[in-house]
């Protein structure tokens, strides 16, 4: 399992004690007894932290409080929130998940529960910091990218390691390059893992539990059967929008439940957010088309 530091900030002492004792040996941490200790470390050492753990409910400032004050941090804002709660209620998760925790925990859990959402959270974290900082590399690039690229491109790509690739060139040559690069990347991801490769969602859930995704990942772009399979990728940019026409080799999925932020079982899943979050946050619209093995992403200039 890949190694992250965590905030946990808990009130109640004995559920802080048992969290420490799950997370030992498999990541440092750090344990806060209230959102303001918490919230006071990560304003002192921003870059300290890769996954943050926050109970709902504390006193002297909730966890909703210690979330919505990382949001407005530049360099907190995107480090991945677990909210670790007893609440079920369907407007709760609604309004974290709204709020920017795309990740749930249920009191009580098991210690293989927390280690799995804090693995796929910080999975996450390391590959949107990855290709965050290669797009402010190449910031400069952005305007003659505009220029060039009036008109239609098509690519293609097999891997996932292509497929960020070329996220991050597309995303320059669009007006907010750091919010839709976070977009391009779980449609192309989407694209090879379960289309080209067929890898369901239970499947993920499982390998990104035990740390074996991006091997499976491997494995299968080896087969006989993938060798072949690539995605084919449109760009189109006109005076007052940008367009990204996906498709893959698959054989679809419902895509239907994807676009939007579950406030039921998968929203204490380990993955599955990578969709929404790029209809919500990364363009203006999402539609997957047929059978969801095509999807068109569109963002107004």
């Amino acid at each position: 399992m890949k190694t992250g530091k965590v905030l946990v900030a808990e009130d109640q002492g004995t559920i802080r004690t048992i969290i420490g004792r799950m997370l030992k040996g498999h990541h440092e941490f750090d344990l806060a007894e209230n959102g303001l200790i918490a919230w006071t470390l990560l304003e002192k050492n921003p870059e300290a932290y890769n996954v943050v753990v926050l109970d709902r409910n504390m006193p002297e400032m909730s966890g909703m409080e210690v979330l919505e004050k990382m949001k407005k941090h530049d360099q907190l804002k995107t480090v991945p929130v677990i909210f670790q709660t007893s609440l079920s209620a369907e407007n709760e998760i609604l309004e974290g998940l709204e709020a920017g925790a795309y990740y749930y925990l249920t009191k009580p859990f098991k210690e293989e529960q927390l280690l799995s959402i804090v693995e796929g959270a910080y999975s996450d974290y390391e590959r949107y910091e990855t290709l965050q900082n290669e797009v402010r590399k190449n910031i400069d690039v952005l305007h003659t990218l505009s220029l060039m690229t009036k008109g239609n491109m098509a690519f293609q790509y097999r891997t996932i390691s292509e497929g960020d690739k070329l996220s991050s060139l597309l995303a320059n040559a669009c007006p907010v390059p750091e919010a839709v690069v976070t977009g391009l990347m779980e449609l192309f991801i989407n694209a090879v893992e379960h289309g080209n490769l067929n890898i369901s969602y239970e499947e993920k859930t499982t390998l990104v539990g035990n740390g074996r995704w991006q091997a499976e990942v491997d494995q299968r772009l080896e087969l006989p059967e993938n060798a072949s399979k690539k995605v084919d990728v449109q760009f189109k940019r006109t005076e007052k929008e940008i367009s990204f026409y996906v498709r893959d080799q698959g054989k679809g999925f419902e895509w239907e439940p994807f676009l939007e932020f579950s406030t039921g079982e998968r929203a204490f899943h380990n993955h599955g957010r990578g969709i929404a979050m790029a209809n919500k946050l990364s363009f203006d619209s999402v539609e997957y088309l047929g059978n969801g093995n095509k999807v068109l992403a569109m963002l107004k200039i």
